[in-house]
């Protein structure tokens, strides 16, 4: 099933908001990739609200006040200025991109040649 996920991100912001981030991403994940659940249904954001002790309404309010709108906006902007296209995709202090999933070698080398540039 494909999902929108834009719900999915917003509920991420606040999450991030209130310290449960990863855990966030943890159950929306499962939730997409293993269960095949649509992760935009408010139920189901509420109940991994729920589940990682966040407020559900508070999360829903803010969700629908758009608190959080700007945030992914400036995301997908990033993304763009970056032709990000595909996930994972991690841009390393502004001057290397890596695309899929890499070997820790592959981090070690842009995190060395970051570092050097500082110098």
């Amino acid at each position: 099933m494909m999902s929108n996920t834009h719900k999915a991100l917003l509920a991420g912001e606040y999450a991030k908001d209130n310290g449960r981030f990863h855990e966030f991403q943890d159950k929306i994940f499962y939730e997409y990739f293993t269960k095949g659940m649509d992760i935009n249904n408010d139920r189901l954001l509420a109940s991994i609200a729920e589940n990682i002790e966040l407020d559900k309404e508070e999360m829903l309010s803010k969700i629908k006040t758009g608190i959080y709108e700007e945030r992914i906006r400036e995301a997908h902007e990033t993304a763009r200025n970056y032709n990000v296209n595909s996930t994972p995709t991690f841009i390393i202090d502004d001057m290397t991109v890596l695309v899929g999933a890499k070997p820790i070698a592959s981090f070690k080398e842009a995190f060395n040649y970051a570092e050097s540039k500082l110098r």
